[in-house]
């Protein structure tokens, strides 16, 4: 967990509902909030940590998902798997940026070829006068 930067702790679901305090989904997670209860916070990349918990999970028989909080709104366990097959964040800023980048290379590229196509007609234009 600590490699996609997260951490895992184990705690008391009434201290769990004390600590959420007035954030509104707090009704939605009381269902879930019953038995042993672990929480994984992550505070880089959500997608890098939801894919490591989701492994995390399939591996051990005792760790089992009950909900997840992605960015202020809750989601099942299937709904988590989905989430887990998504990009990361670095990956998905690169794609932004060569998607953003890609229209001004394709400009770049059509500019200097009709400055090259200039240069060759005023060549064969010379070597033809001469």
């Amino acid at each position: 967990m600590k490699e996609s930067g997260s951490e895992y702790k184990v705690c008391k679901n009434t201290l769990f509902e004390i600590a959420l305090g007035d954030v509104p989904f707090k009704e939605q997670l009381k269902d879930a909030l019953k038995g042993c209860t672990g929480v994984v916070f992550g505070y880089d990349d959500p997608v890098m940590v939801v894919k490591k918990t989701i492994e995390y999970a399939e591996k051990s028989e005792k760790f089992k998902l009950k909900r997840g909080v992605v960015e202020g709104k809750i989601y099942s366990p299937a709904e988590l798997k989905e989430i887990s097959k998504l990009p990361s964040k670095n990956v998905l800023l690169g794609m932004l940026l060569g998607g953003m980048s890609s229209p001004l290379t394709k400009m770049l590229h059509t500019m200097k070829a009709v400055n090259l196509k200039l240069l060759y007609a005023l060549e064969a234009l010379k070597n033809k006068k001469a």
